[in-house]
């Protein structure tokens, strides 16, 4: 591993106007705004040396500035967090920039000091991600779960909706695992990233990431070390989900 560690900052990508869900950064969760928990969630990691928040909207801005964390604004015309946190990043000193979701609130930060790691351990690789083993039988054929298929040097084969790798035999036997979507680039790969079109397989499977396996480019895959990643997972896309974050929170009386 290098002896001089690049500085490595995080960065939330976070819009107001979320399609089903308008507003959701700022909504409460157990009192607290949930781009708030998400921040202090990422805050623990290990490896950040720095954590900022790319905002489209002065409520989101004046709410992370307001409980201490630091907000860069970014243009309202993003198509994606991939996007938002290259516009931002332009005006930061970073080598290494971790895209941590915004409505993961209950995120454990073992998981991006487990994507962060491949990084400074293989300085030739421009990009990593996460997985993690999937156990569960009925999430092996569920397109809301993203499957991916490695090498053996853990270098991503294919990232896909559809279950891979398909076995001929027993599927409930076969070996898979899930995409999780913590991603962390050198900088300047991220930067040339933003830049390109987005790729024919990108299209079809609306997964960004296959557009950098479509320009010839390795992504690292790391399988996480973290006991929660099903918690750490929960996304928030609608109210409904919201009540389960919380009652998740409630039923393990975590710190509110």
């Amino acid at each position: 591993m290098p002896t001089n560690k690049p500085h490595i900052i995080g960065v939330i990508p976070a819009r107001h106007d979320s399609v089903r869900f308008p507003g959701k950064v700022l909504a409460l969760i157990a009192g607290k705004p949930m781009i708030q928990r998400v921040y202090e969630q990422a805050s623990q990691a290990r490896l950040l040396d720095e954590l900022f928040v790319a905002v489209d909207d002065t409520r989101i801005f004046d709410c992370v500035s307001g409980f201490g964390g630091k907000a860069v604004m970014t243009g309202r015309q993003h198509q994606s967090g991939t996007d938002r946190i290259a516009e931002a990043v332009a005006q930061l000193e970073a080598g290494i920039v971790v895209n941590i979701q915004g409505d993961h609130p209950l995120l454990d930060p073992q998981m991006i000091d487990d994507t962060i790691q491949p990084l400074l351990d293989h300085p030739e690789i421009p990009m990593a991600t996460l997985k993690t083993r999937m156990f569960r039988k009925e999430d092996f054929s569920n397109p809301n779960k993203v499957r991916v298929v490695t090498d053996e040097n853990n270098l991503a084969l294919y990232f896909s909706r559809a279950v891979i790798p398909f076995s001929r035999k027993k599927q409930e036997e076969t070996e898979m695992f899930e995409h999780l979507g913590i991603y962390v680039y050198r900088k300047d790969f991220l930067l040339t990233f933003s830049q390109w079109p987005v790729g024919r397989l990108e299209k079809i499977e609306m997964l960004e990431q296959l557009r950098v396996l479509e320009k010839g480019h390795k992504i690292y895959v790391a399988e996480t070390t973290s006991p929660n990643v099903q918690p750490g997972s929960l996304s928030v896309d609608t109210p409904e989900d919201l009540q389960t974050v919380e009652q998740f929170i409630r039923e393990n009386q975590l710190e509110t």
